[in-house]
C-alpha cells in the first residue's frame, strides 16, 4: 500500500502544481529495509521529493527513546537520520519531529542547541494547552528562535481513525464537509496541522471505504 499512496500524492502535487504539499516523517531504518526489499517504493519517495513539494521531517534514525536516556545517542541518533535524509533525498530537513511526538521544553531547547531546526512538532493535547488552540505557532519556553508547531488531534483523527466509522454521526466524511471545517477555523487560528500514521492510507482504512478518492477531492476543496 506504501506505492499505491505514494502515486497517489504524487498525483495529486502535480495536478495541483505546486500548490498541494506534504511532509514525511521515515525512520532511517525503514530506509535502509525499503532500499534492500523494495527499491521501487523508495523510489517512489524519491519521485516525490523531486517534485519540490515534499519535505523530509528529522527524527531519531531508528525511531528510538533515546533523548529519555542518552543526549550524547540522541544527537548522534538525529545527525545519523539527517545524513540519510541527504543521502537519499538531497534535503537537509529543518522541522524535527521526535518519537510518537513525545515532547518537553527541555527536549526543545536541546534541538534548539544543534543549531539545524527552525521548529518541532509535538501533540496538542488538551491538558496542556488549556484554554489555548492548536491552531496557532508557539515558541517553545527557553528558547528564542524554535518553532513549536501542534498537531490537531481532532482533525487528524477525524481521518486516521473515524474515517471508516459508520457509527460516527459524522460519517460519510466528504472532502466538502472536512474543507468546511477547516475553513471554519479561519480568524481563531493560523495554522491546522494534520498528522497521520502512512497505515492511514490503504490499510486503517482500506481502499474501499473511499479514502483515496477523499484525498483525491480534498486539496481542490481546500
Amino acid at each position: 500500500m506504501l506505492s499505491s499512496a505514494n502515486r497517489l500524492l504524487l498525483e495529486v502535487i502535480r495536478r495541483h502544481k505546486g500548490k498541494f504539499r506534504i511532509a514525511y516523517s521515515i525512520t532511517g531504518t525503514l530506509l535502509e529495509q525499503l532500499e534492500h526489499f523494495s527499491p521501487e517504493v523508495l523510489s517512489t519517495f524519491d519521485a516525490l521529493a523531486r517534485t519540490g513539494c515534499v519535505e523530509f521531517l528529522a527524527e531519531t534514525y531508528y525511531h528510538s527513546l533515546s533523548f529519555l536516556y542518552s543526549r550524547n545517542e540522541f544527537a548522534d541518533q538525529i545527525n545519523k537520520h539527517l545524513d540519510a535524509i541527504n543521502y537519499y533525498f538531497g534535503q537537509k530537513p529543518k522541522v524535527f519531529r521526535n518519537t510518537e511526538l513525545i515532547y518537553n521544553n527541555d527536549l526543545a531547547a536541546h534541538i534548539e542547541s544543534m543549531g539545524n531546526f527552525d521548529a518541532i512538532l509535538t501533540e496538542g493535547a488538551d491538558h496542556i494547552l488549556g484554554f489555548r488552540s492548536p491552531n496557532f505557532v508557539y515558541q517553545p519556553k527557553g528558547c528564542s528562535k524554535l518553532k513549536l508547531l501542534l498537531k490537531n488531534y481532532s482533525l487528524s483523527d477525524d481521518i486516521a481513525f473515524r474515517f471508516s466509522n459508520r457509527a460516527w454521526t459524522q460519517w460519510p466524511l466528504t472532502a466538502e464537509k472536512y474543507a468546511q471545517w477547516i475553513h471554519n477555523i479561519n480568524g481563531n487560528g493560523n495554522v491546522v496541522n494534520l498528522f497521520m500514521d502512512y497505515e492511514t492510507f490503504g490499510e486503517h482504512q482500506w481502499v474501499d471505504t473511499g479514502i483515496f478518492d477523499f484525498m483525491k477531492k480534498l486539496p481542490k476543496k481546500f
